[in-house]
């Protein structure tokens, strides 16, 4: 029902070959569909798949009226002009969302849809990439505090040594007399090295997304790159030249207005607020890690709450209370079993699930479900290990103010 909704609509002319003349109405793009209808028309003019155009291009008509057209595979050929707010901002979301359908593994190229089962396993199939990339980014953190805890033991044996050797230079054996010898002879205890620094790992890269972008104020959209860290959001352009990052505590709200668009908003006190808009054929499957990370500071309107988790899991959702469980899935397409004879064909057919790709969905939910409890161990081990980092921080900072202290008298 989501795919139905309009990502963006734009007012524009389409001209008509058959009355060879130009008739006004709106341009509107879906997730996978193209559509035109004029003014005041009950039913749309133009109404293809994506996966059907062949070729967009900017191009100027025989009045030097600057158009886009679109080609079709059938080649029909389809002209746009008058276009709000400008012909470039429309051609760059056009171009950018028939790119990524072409790429897309839920759709086949000549335009008809997947199976619901097909379909069912590459959400889930995405999913399980989603979850293993985040797992192995957690287990780069996970191997950068070990790092981190060696180097606290080694920092904690240099201590112990620096102790020994301060406290020989302060009574030194040979020595007979009372008082410091070392301020008699002008000489100096020698200082403990200190630990070299370690080059910074690299920032947890959870996904990099291509996008269509604009800054506030200016309303002009561009082609870039959406990275998201675990520390950060970071917005490039599409040669990686870094344009602006936001640190996670810096972030005031992300609002997604439907499931291709989001606005991310910094607020500041005397001066403007940084606020990017970003559009993206990806976004569906970003927005459910950008809940996890900033929580409360997610706000989804009513076109993009279907994609929060919180209307999912929600008492008054359609789904069953399964749905919460590891196999809300296999359980909605085969609790139909024991039905017998037409009604049970009658229900396979309308769910399009056949028992062999059910049988690769509970493969994958498996994996879904020994990847996330490998996490929780993760999490949990990584838990520990910042309980004793910070000990090893607290004791090393207290063991450094008293050497230096000790090494000051000396001197």
């Amino acid at each position: 029902m989501n795919k139905e909704v309009p990502v963006q609509s734009w007012p524009c002319s389409y001209y008509l070959n058959g009355d060879r003349r130009w008739v006004p109405g709106r341009l509107s793009l879906t997730p996978t569909h193209l559509r035109f209808r004029e003014d005041n028309a009950e039913t749309f003019s133009v109404n293809f798949h994506l996966s059907s155009i062949s070729e967009i291009k900017k191009e100027t008509s025989t009045y030097i009226f600057s158009s886009i057209t679109v080609l079709e595979k059938d080649n029909a050929k389809h002209w746009f002009s008058s276009l709000q707010p400008n012909r470039n901002a429309v051609f760059t979301v056009l171009e950018h969302f028939w790119r990524e359908q072409l790429l897309s593994p839920r759709w086949e190229q000549d335009g008809v849809r997947t199976s619901k089962g097909k379909e069912l396993i590459n959400i889930v199939a995405g999913s399980q990439k989603r979850l293993e990339d985040t797992t192995r980014v957690l287990h780069h953190q996970g191997e950068q505090f070990d790092n981190v805890m060696s180097d606290l033991n080694k920092i904690e044996g240099d201590m112990a040594t620096a102790n020994r050797m301060l406290s020989v230079l302060e009574a030194p054996a040979w020595w007979p007399f009372s008082g410091n010898p070392w301020k008699r002879f002008g000489g100096s205890a020698s200082k403990a090295s200190p630990a070299s620094d370690r080059p910074r790992g690299k920032e947890g890269v959870i996904v990099i997304i291509p996008i269509v972008f604009s800054h506030h104020p200016d309303h002009s959209l561009k082609p870039g790159k959406l990275t998201v860290l675990l520390s950060a959001l970071e917005i490039a352009d599409c040669d990686f030249h870094l344009l602006h990052r936001y640190e996670r505590q810096d972030v005031d709200d992300i609002r997604a207005v439907t499931g291709h668009e989001i606005t991310v908003r910094q607020r500041f006190i005397g001066k403007p607020d940084i606020t990017y808009r970003i559009l993206s054929a990806k976004l569906p499957d970003v927005l459910p890690l950008l809940e996890l990370q900033y929580g409360k500071k997610m706000e989804f309107l009513e076109e993009a709450a279907m994609f929060s988790e919180k209307w999912r899991s929600s008492p008054g959702d359609r789904c069953s209370p399964g749905w919460q469980t590891d196999s809300w899935l296999l359980d909605t397409i085969v609790k139909s079993g024991p039905i017998a004879g037409g009604q049970a064909e009658a229900v396979i057919q309308d769910q399009e699930v056949s028992e062999s790709e059910a049988q690769e969905l509970r493969k994958i939910l498996l994996k879904l479900k020994n990847i996330a409890l490998d996490a929780e161990c993760e999490l949990e081990r990584q838990d520990e290990a910042l309980d004793e980092i910070t000990s090893s921080v607290d004791n090393s900072v207290f063991s450094i103010n008293q050497q230096t202290r000790r090494m000051r008298k000396l001197l």
